[in-house]
Protein backbone atom coordinates (compact mmCIF):
# COMPACT_ATOMS: atom_id res chain seq x y z
CA UNK A 1 0.00 0.00 0.00
CA UNK A 2 1.59 3.30 -0.61
CA UNK A 3 1.69 5.84 1.80
CA UNK A 4 -0.32 8.65 1.74
CA UNK A 5 1.50 11.05 3.99
CA UNK A 6 4.49 12.22 4.66
CA UNK A 7 6.35 13.32 8.25
CA UNK A 8 8.56 16.68 7.00
CA UNK A 9 11.06 17.18 9.15
CA UNK A 10 10.12 13.83 10.64
CA UNK A 11 7.41 15.63 12.33
CA UNK A 12 5.15 17.52 10.48
CA UNK A 13 2.41 15.44 8.86
CA UNK A 14 1.05 16.52 5.52
CA UNK A 15 -0.93 14.65 2.74
CA UNK A 16 1.81 13.36 0.03
CA UNK A 17 -0.46 14.78 -3.06
CA UNK A 18 -0.08 18.50 -2.46
CA UNK A 19 -1.11 21.87 -4.23
CA UNK A 20 1.41 24.30 -6.51
CA UNK A 21 -0.24 27.74 -6.32
CA UNK A 22 1.88 29.32 -8.94
CA UNK A 23 -0.32 29.63 -12.22
CA UNK A 24 -3.26 30.88 -9.91
CA UNK A 25 -4.33 33.77 -11.43
CA UNK A 26 -4.05 36.99 -8.99
CA UNK A 27 -5.32 39.99 -11.00
CA UNK A 28 -8.91 41.74 -9.85
CA UNK A 29 -11.24 39.97 -11.89
CA UNK A 30 -13.57 37.18 -12.25
CA UNK A 31 -9.93 34.87 -13.09
CA UNK A 32 -8.89 35.85 -9.41
CA UNK A 33 -12.49 34.78 -8.15
CA UNK A 34 -11.87 31.41 -9.43
CA UNK A 35 -8.26 31.06 -7.75
CA UNK A 36 -9.86 31.69 -4.84
CA UNK A 37 -12.43 28.96 -5.33
CA UNK A 38 -9.48 26.82 -6.51
CA UNK A 39 -7.80 27.27 -3.60
CA UNK A 40 -10.52 26.37 -1.19
CA UNK A 41 -11.42 23.68 -2.97
CA UNK A 42 -8.35 22.11 -2.49
CA UNK A 43 -8.31 22.12 1.06
CA UNK A 44 -11.77 20.68 1.08
CA UNK A 45 -10.70 18.01 -0.47
CA UNK A 46 -8.27 17.15 2.34
CA UNK A 47 -4.64 18.89 0.68
CA UNK A 48 -2.54 20.22 3.50
CA UNK A 49 0.50 21.08 1.72
CA UNK A 50 0.61 24.10 -0.48
CA UNK A 51 2.98 25.62 -2.37
CA UNK A 52 4.14 29.30 -3.26
CA UNK A 53 6.72 31.91 -3.49
CA UNK A 54 7.77 35.40 -3.60
CA UNK A 55 8.81 34.86 -7.06
CA UNK A 56 4.95 34.26 -7.88
CA UNK A 57 3.55 37.85 -8.65
CA UNK A 58 5.94 39.73 -6.30
CA UNK A 59 4.30 38.33 -2.97
CA UNK A 60 0.55 38.22 -4.83
CA UNK A 61 0.37 34.35 -4.95
CA UNK A 62 1.03 34.51 -1.46
CA UNK A 63 -1.64 37.27 -0.82
CA UNK A 64 -4.18 35.38 -2.87
CA UNK A 65 -3.78 31.99 -0.75
CA UNK A 66 -4.14 34.06 2.42
CA UNK A 67 -7.41 35.99 1.99
CA UNK A 68 -8.71 32.06 0.03
CA UNK A 69 -7.72 30.17 3.33
CA UNK A 70 -6.95 32.46 6.15
CA UNK A 71 -7.98 31.90 9.45
CA UNK A 72 -5.65 28.56 7.69
CA UNK A 73 -7.73 25.45 9.23
CA UNK A 74 -5.22 22.97 11.37
CA UNK A 75 -2.82 20.58 9.75
CA UNK A 76 -2.54 22.70 6.60
CA UNK A 77 1.21 23.93 5.64
CA UNK A 78 1.43 26.88 3.15
CA UNK A 79 5.52 26.76 1.97
CA UNK A 80 6.55 29.40 0.43
CA UNK A 81 10.30 30.47 -1.38
CA UNK A 82 12.66 33.45 -0.94
CA UNK A 83 15.73 34.33 -2.31
CA UNK A 84 15.01 35.75 -6.13
CA UNK A 85 14.16 39.47 -6.34
CA UNK A 86 13.69 42.13 -8.66
CA UNK A 87 17.19 44.71 -9.39
CA UNK A 88 18.44 46.65 -12.20
CA UNK A 89 16.94 49.62 -14.01
CA UNK A 90 14.17 47.07 -15.71
CA UNK A 91 13.25 45.47 -12.80
CA UNK A 92 14.34 42.11 -13.93
CA UNK A 93 14.42 39.30 -11.25
CA UNK A 94 17.69 37.44 -10.31
CA UNK A 95 18.98 35.23 -7.72
CA UNK A 96 19.64 37.34 -4.71
CA UNK A 97 20.49 35.13 -1.35
CA UNK A 98 22.25 38.13 0.87
CA UNK A 99 21.44 37.84 4.06
CA UNK A 100 19.74 41.65 4.32
CA UNK A 101 17.19 40.24 1.14
CA UNK A 102 16.24 36.98 3.05
CA UNK A 103 15.43 38.12 6.08
CA UNK A 104 13.28 41.25 4.33
CA UNK A 105 11.49 38.32 2.01
CA UNK A 106 10.94 36.47 5.00
CA UNK A 107 9.51 39.16 7.21
CA UNK A 108 7.37 40.12 4.06
CA UNK A 109 5.99 36.32 3.66
CA UNK A 110 4.70 36.73 7.46
CA UNK A 111 2.72 39.48 6.93
CA UNK A 112 1.31 38.72 3.41
CA UNK A 113 0.58 35.05 4.63
CA UNK A 114 -0.67 36.56 8.40
CA UNK A 115 1.32 33.77 10.17
CA UNK A 116 3.67 34.20 13.25
CA UNK A 117 6.19 31.35 11.91
CA UNK A 118 6.58 29.47 8.36
CA UNK A 119 6.54 26.24 9.14
CA UNK A 120 8.38 25.34 6.21
CA UNK A 121 10.54 28.04 4.25
CA UNK A 122 12.72 27.09 0.85
CA UNK A 123 15.49 29.00 -0.42
CA UNK A 124 14.21 29.32 -3.87
CA UNK A 125 17.49 28.87 -5.99
CA UNK A 126 21.13 29.33 -4.75
CA UNK A 127 22.49 32.42 -5.27
CA UNK A 128 26.32 32.20 -6.82
CA UNK A 129 27.32 35.05 -5.69
CA UNK A 130 26.28 34.69 -2.23
CA UNK A 131 28.53 31.69 -0.05
CA UNK A 132 26.29 29.23 0.60
CA UNK A 133 26.52 29.11 4.55
CA UNK A 134 25.31 32.99 4.71
CA UNK A 135 22.40 32.28 3.26
CA UNK A 136 21.41 28.69 4.63
CA UNK A 137 23.05 30.30 7.50
CA UNK A 138 20.36 33.20 7.25
CA UNK A 139 17.74 30.60 6.85
CA UNK A 140 18.94 28.81 10.17
CA UNK A 141 19.09 32.68 12.34
CA UNK A 142 15.76 32.99 11.56
CA UNK A 143 14.25 29.77 12.61
CA UNK A 144 16.51 30.04 15.70
CA UNK A 145 14.36 33.38 15.94
CA UNK A 146 10.95 31.60 15.69
CA UNK A 147 10.12 32.79 12.38
CA UNK A 148 11.13 29.86 10.79
CA UNK A 149 10.00 26.54 11.55
CA UNK A 150 11.81 24.56 8.85
CA UNK A 151 14.36 24.95 5.63
CA UNK A 152 14.06 23.55 2.74
CA UNK A 153 16.42 23.88 -0.91
CA UNK A 154 15.32 23.99 -4.12
CA UNK A 155 16.73 23.08 -7.73
CA UNK A 156 20.18 21.88 -5.97
CA UNK A 157 22.76 19.18 -6.70
CA UNK A 158 24.17 16.29 -4.30
CA UNK A 159 27.00 18.06 -3.30
CA UNK A 160 25.02 21.52 -2.58
CA UNK A 161 22.50 19.44 -0.60
CA UNK A 162 25.58 17.97 1.43
CA UNK A 163 27.10 21.26 2.37
CA UNK A 164 24.07 22.75 3.41
CA UNK A 165 23.06 19.92 5.64
CA UNK A 166 26.26 20.31 7.02
CA UNK A 167 25.31 23.79 8.08
CA UNK A 168 21.93 23.26 9.40
CA UNK A 169 18.96 20.71 9.15
CA UNK A 170 17.41 20.26 5.37
CA UNK A 171 13.86 19.12 5.57
CA UNK A 172 12.94 19.51 1.91
CA UNK A 173 14.08 19.47 -1.92
CA UNK A 174 11.99 21.05 -4.59
CA UNK A 175 13.61 20.19 -7.29
CA UNK A 176 12.24 19.91 -11.35
CA UNK A 177 11.21 15.47 -11.79
CA UNK A 178 8.64 13.38 -13.43
CA UNK A 179 8.73 10.34 -15.27
CA UNK A 180 10.05 11.92 -18.28
CA UNK A 181 12.52 14.78 -16.45
CA UNK A 182 14.45 12.00 -14.46
CA UNK A 183 17.80 14.63 -14.26
CA UNK A 184 17.54 14.42 -10.53
CA UNK A 185 17.11 11.27 -9.98
CA UNK A 186 20.71 11.67 -8.05
CA UNK A 187 18.92 13.99 -5.50
CA UNK A 188 16.38 11.85 -4.76
CA UNK A 189 17.81 8.91 -3.82
CA UNK A 190 19.90 11.37 -1.00
CA UNK A 191 16.92 12.72 0.01
CA UNK A 192 15.09 9.13 0.78
CA UNK A 193 18.26 8.10 2.46
CA UNK A 194 18.61 10.70 4.85
CA UNK A 195 14.33 11.03 5.10
CA UNK A 196 14.19 14.81 3.23
CA UNK A 197 10.96 15.33 1.47
CA UNK A 198 11.16 15.94 -2.26
CA UNK A 199 8.95 17.69 -3.62
CA UNK A 200 8.84 17.46 -7.54
CA UNK A 201 7.59 20.96 -9.62
CA UNK A 202 7.01 20.52 -13.33
CA UNK A 203 5.57 16.70 -12.11
CA UNK A 204 3.23 16.12 -14.88
CA UNK A 205 6.18 17.62 -17.61
CA UNK A 206 3.54 20.36 -18.58
CA UNK A 207 1.04 18.08 -20.68
CA UNK A 208 3.42 16.08 -22.22
CA UNK A 209 1.82 13.08 -20.97
CA UNK A 210 -0.90 12.55 -23.16
CA UNK A 211 1.71 12.42 -26.05
CA UNK A 212 3.64 10.30 -25.03
CA UNK A 213 2.38 6.69 -26.63
CA UNK A 214 2.98 4.32 -23.29
CA UNK A 215 1.58 6.66 -21.17
CA UNK A 216 -1.36 7.31 -23.09
CA UNK A 217 -1.69 3.25 -22.99
CA UNK A 218 -1.42 2.46 -19.53
CA UNK A 219 -4.06 5.23 -19.47
CA UNK A 220 -6.08 3.72 -20.92
CA UNK A 221 -5.97 -0.01 -19.55
CA UNK A 222 -6.52 1.77 -16.04
CA UNK A 223 -9.55 4.13 -17.28
CA UNK A 224 -7.60 7.08 -15.55
CA UNK A 225 -6.11 9.97 -17.74
CA UNK A 226 -2.52 10.59 -18.49
CA UNK A 227 -1.61 13.25 -15.88
CA UNK A 228 -3.29 10.64 -13.24
CA UNK A 229 -0.80 8.46 -14.16
CA UNK A 230 1.83 10.39 -14.18
CA UNK A 231 1.01 11.20 -10.23
CA UNK A 232 0.27 7.92 -9.44
CA UNK A 233 3.81 6.71 -10.39
CA UNK A 234 5.12 9.33 -8.51
CA UNK A 235 3.80 8.59 -5.36
CA UNK A 236 4.63 4.98 -5.47
CA UNK A 237 8.16 6.02 -6.97
CA UNK A 238 9.31 6.71 -3.76
CA UNK A 239 7.77 7.59 -0.16
CA UNK A 240 9.36 10.51 0.15
CA UNK A 241 8.05 12.38 -3.05
CA UNK A 242 5.28 14.96 -2.14
CA UNK A 243 3.94 15.98 -5.93
CA UNK A 244 2.28 19.50 -5.93
CA UNK A 245 1.11 19.70 -9.54
CA UNK A 246 -1.09 23.29 -10.20
CA UNK A 247 -4.56 23.99 -12.04
CA UNK A 248 -6.23 26.73 -12.13
CA UNK A 249 -9.32 24.70 -12.82
CA UNK A 250 -11.38 23.01 -9.58
CA UNK A 251 -12.12 19.93 -12.20
CA UNK A 252 -8.54 19.56 -13.20
CA UNK A 253 -7.73 19.72 -9.19
CA UNK A 254 -10.37 17.11 -8.51
CA UNK A 255 -8.81 14.75 -11.86
CA UNK A 256 -5.44 15.56 -9.82
CA UNK A 257 -6.42 14.34 -6.48
CA UNK A 258 -7.57 11.30 -7.54
CA UNK A 259 -4.84 9.94 -8.77
CA UNK A 260 -3.97 8.92 -5.14
CA UNK A 261 -6.22 6.30 -5.15
CA UNK A 262 -5.05 5.02 -8.92
CA UNK A 263 -3.04 1.67 -8.43
CA UNK A 264 -0.61 0.98 -10.76
CA UNK A 265 -0.04 -3.00 -11.19
CA UNK A 266 3.75 -3.87 -11.45
CA UNK A 267 3.98 -5.20 -14.77
CA UNK A 268 2.41 -1.05 -15.56
CA UNK A 269 4.82 0.07 -13.24
CA UNK A 270 7.38 -1.85 -14.81
CA UNK A 271 6.20 -0.41 -18.56
CA UNK A 272 6.53 3.48 -17.19
CA UNK A 273 9.85 2.58 -15.65
CA UNK A 274 11.49 2.11 -18.73
CA UNK A 275 10.62 5.58 -20.47
CA UNK A 276 13.36 7.55 -20.74
CA UNK A 277 13.82 11.04 -20.49
CA UNK A 278 12.99 12.85 -23.83
CA UNK A 279 15.47 14.89 -25.10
Amino acid sequence: MTPTTFRIGGDLTVRRLGFGAMHLPTEPGSARETSLAVARRAVELGVTLIDTAYLYGGGANEELLAEALHPYPDGLLITTKVGVARSGPSGEWRLDGRPAVLRGQVEEALRRLRVERVELLQLHRIDPQTPLADQVGTLRDLRDEGKIGRIGLSEVTVAELEEARGIVDIASVQNRYSLLDREYEPVLAACEAAGIAFLPWRPVAWGKAGANDEIAAVAAELGAGPTQVLLAWLLGHSPVVLPIPGTTRIDHLEENLAAEGLHLPPALRDRLDRLAAPE
